[in-house]
C-alpha cells in the first residue's frame, strides 16, 4: 500500500466476536471482472466473510445492494453508467441502515477518492493492494474504530478541503461541541482508535465511545472518515 497511514493488521482479530456471529457480508462493485474475482477468492476464504453479490456497473450494483443488504460494500470509483461517487450517493441515501463503503482506486491523490469520501464512503483502498491489506480494511472498516490509512485521508482532506476552510465555519463548529468533544475530533483526525484516545486523555473506552459518538451527531455524519473531512473543510484543522 502507497499510503503513509498505519495498515490495517491481519491478525487483529476479526469482527464477528464469536463463532455464533454470522460472517461480514460484502458486496464487490467493479466493471473488471478480474478483478472482482480477485476480491472474491480473498474474502471468501475468511471465515468472517462472505462475498453476498457482484455487479460491473454502478448502475447495477444499487439496486442489488438495496436488495442484498450487506454490511461492507468494495466500490470502483470510476465504472461505466454510474460512477462510484454516484453508486455510492444513491447507496446511502436510499437505505435506513446502508452498509459502509470502501471505494477502490488507482491512485490515492485522485480527486475521484475525495468526492468519494465526501459523498459518504468510510475509505478508500489502492487496487494494487495485497491480500493481508484488503482483508484488513474491511475489518478496520467494520469495526469503525479508527480511520483506514489515516495519513492518506489527511492529505487528500489537506489538499482537497483546504480551499474551502473558512473560519466562522471552524468557530460555528467549536461551538457546537464540547472541550472534551473538541479534543476527542482532533485525536479523530489524527487517526487514533478509541483505546488510543482513551489512553491519551485518561478516561474509558466507553466514555470515548460516548463522546465519538456526540461529535458525529453533532456535526451530522455518519463515521469519523466525514468528521475528519469536516474538521479540514470549515478549518477547525488546518493543513500541516
Amino acid at each position: 500500500m502507497a499510503a503513509d497511514g498505519r495498515p490495517p493488521d491481519r491478525g487483529s482479530g476479526t469482527v464477528s466476536g464469536g463463532a455464533d456471529t454470522p460472517p461480514l457480508r460484502i458486496f464487490l462493485a467493479d466493471d473488471e471482472r478480474m478483478v472482482r474475482t480477485a476480491l472474491r477468492a480473498i474474502l471468501g476464504a475468511e471465515d468472517d466473510m462472505e462475498v453476498v453479490g457482484e455487479a460491473a456497473t454502478g448502475a447495477e450494483a444499487v439496486p442489488l445492494i438495496r436488495e442484498l443488504r450487506p454490511d461492507i460494500v468494495l466500490m470502483d470509483v470510476r465504472m461505466p453508467e454510474i460512477d462510484g461517487i454516484r453508486a455510492t450517493e444513491q447507496v446511502l441515501a436510499g437505505m435506513p441502515e446502508p452498509p459502509r463503503v470502501i471505494v477502490v482506486t488507482t491512485f490515492e491523490n485522485d480527486a475521484y477518492v475525495y468526492d468519494a469520501l465526501r459523498a459518504g464512503a468510510s475509505g478508500f483502498l489502492l487496487k494494487r493492494s495485497g491480500a493481508d491489506e484488503l482483508v484488513g480494511a474491511v475489518r478496520m472498516v467494520a469495526r469503525s474504530d479508527s480511520l483506514l490509512f489515516p495519513a492518506a485521508v489527511r492529505a487528500l482532506a489537506a489538499r482537497h478541503a483546504g480551499e474551502k476552510a473558512a473560519g466562522d465555519a471552524a468557530r460555528e463548529l467549536r461551538a457546537r461541541l464540547s472541550d472534551r468533544e473538541r479534543a476527542v475530533l482532533r485525536l479523530m483526525t489524527a487517526g487514533l482508535t478509541n483505546a488510543e484516545i482513551a489512553s491519551r486523555l485518561g478516561v474509558g473506552p466507553a466514555t470515548v465511545k460516548t463522546h465519538v459518538a456526540g461529535v458525529l451527531a453533532k456535526l451530522g455524519v455518519r463515521d469519523r472518515t466525514q468528521a475528519v473531512i469536516a474538521a479540514y473543510e470549515c478549518g477547525f484543522v488546518r493543513p500541516g
